[in-house]
């Protein structure tokens, strides 16, 4: 007898665990950073990481608020931003995270950031190079910070006085043409123009309006000083309120999610608190961000004056326009007043043509044709002669 086959038993499904779903998730939303370090940067190299939000946050110590200011999709103020661990810079199109040992910039292989990257590469190479060499200096060196916030501003100072001078060097000659000769052509070249100076006006106007609410307030300059904060914190035995390890499960972060206004301001209660104890000097912060004030207050200066211009040429057009359209009016009154006396010439021409026996139809000099019609044009001249000279005495021509 035989026996009969088992079935085989089919394999338990696959159960995915919220942590294993919260890093699949993490894992797809991550993002690449290029991160120049104080170490990186004496070596002479820089990382390009993939970080999620979640783990820029651990790392940085920010809240997510603070991180959506980076995001290029969002719409966000310039604003240098000193929290309990990290600066967060955006500044027109300069978005960056500095901490006391590394900095990082989103998305360094898009054209227009890795320009920004190379500068920060360079600069902090050369002054980590400059920091280990045995020669004495007059001064001590800038904390890693502030030389990172330095580039971070002058880059930014720099791109918008840049993009200044190109539309210096492209404006002028073109509001030179459109005045000598009004055409569709000059206007378009114009209005774009005009248009490329509001952009870049606003650029510049957000800069300086953030760099004179830094100078304005010294406890956003007191935030700043995070290698300071932090010796002041080693000092005193405290720890950062952002030293987290452990990683948030899924409905942790629902949690959170839901809680988060609360956060928000028993984390702005706590900086309060953070910044009476701790009180640095902000001299030399205070006279770096004066420098890059006068440089993008100079800059805005120039495109004030090419405003200036671009509106002293178009009431030059609209006075030009103006005096054509007087020229065309006066020239209207002229053919008016001839075409008023040329009717009274008709008039006449047609009470001769009416059907009426008078002396003057039953004579028989052909002359009287000629006279006539000599009588009738030199009185529609005179008439014309006289409106003429009234028109120029009243002022209505010129």
């Amino acid at each position: 007898m035989a026996t009969p086959t088992p079935t085989p038993t089919p394999p338990p499904p696959l159960t995915t665990t919220p942590r294993r779903r919260h890093a699949a998730a993490a894992a797809v939303a991550a993002a690449e950073w290029a991160a120049v370090s104080s170490s990186s940067a004496a070596s002479g190299d820089f990382r390009v990481e993939a970080l999620g939000k979640h783990q820029l946050m651990r790392r940085t110590g920010l809240p997510a608020r603070d991180l959506r200011a980076l995001d290029p999709a969002l719409s966000h103020p310039s604003s240098v931003m000193g929290r309990d661990r990290a600066v967060v810079v955006n500044l027109d199109r300069v978005r960056a995270v500095i901490t006391a040992s590394e900095v990082l910039v989103p998305g360094p292989r898009d054209p227009a950031v890795a320009p920004l990257v190379a500068e920060l590469h360079a600069r902090l190479s050369a002054a980590a190079a400059a920091t280990a060499s045995p020669r004495e200096e007059d001064g001590k060196a800038l904390p890693f910070e502030f030389r990172a916030i330095e580039v971070c501003i002058e880059f930014a100072c720099k791109s918008l006085d840049h993009e200044t001078s190109l539309l210096e060097k492209e404006a002028y000659p073109a509001l030179d043409a459109l005045t000598s000769k009004v055409s569709t052509l000059n206007l378009e070249h114009v209005r774009q123009i005009k248009s490329r100076l509001v952009a870049i006006s606003g650029g510049v106007h957000k800069v300086r309006d953030e760099l004179e609410h830094l100078l304005d307030d010294d406890a956003d300059m007191a935030a700043m000083h995070l290698s300071e904060k932090l010796a002041f914190q080693a000092a005193a035995g405290q720890s950062s309120r952002f030293d987290i390890e452990e990683e948030p499960g899924e409905f942790d972060q629902e949690r959170n999610n839901d809680d988060d206004e609360s956060a928000e301001r028993e984390e702005d209660d706590d900086e309060a608190e953070g910044s009476l104890s701790f009180s640095p000097k902000i001299d030399e912060l205070e006279n770096l961000l004066e420098a890059y004030f006068v440089q993008i207050d100079g800059t805005l200066n120039k495109l004030s004056t090419l405003r200036e211009y671009v509106e002293d040429t178009e009431d030059y057009i609209n006075i030009m326009l103006d005096d054509k359209q007087n020229q065309l009016l006066q020239m209207g009154v002229v053919l008016s007043t001839a075409t008023l006396m040329i009717s009274a010439a008709i008039v006449v021409t047609a009470v001769f043509g009416m059907n009426v026996h008078i002396a003057l139809f039953l004579t028989n000099n052909t002359n009287i044709f000629w006279v006539a019609n000599a009588g009738m044009l030199g009185g529609a001249a005179a008439l014309f002669v006289v409106a003429i000279a009234y028109y120029r005495k009243n002022g209505i021509l010129r």
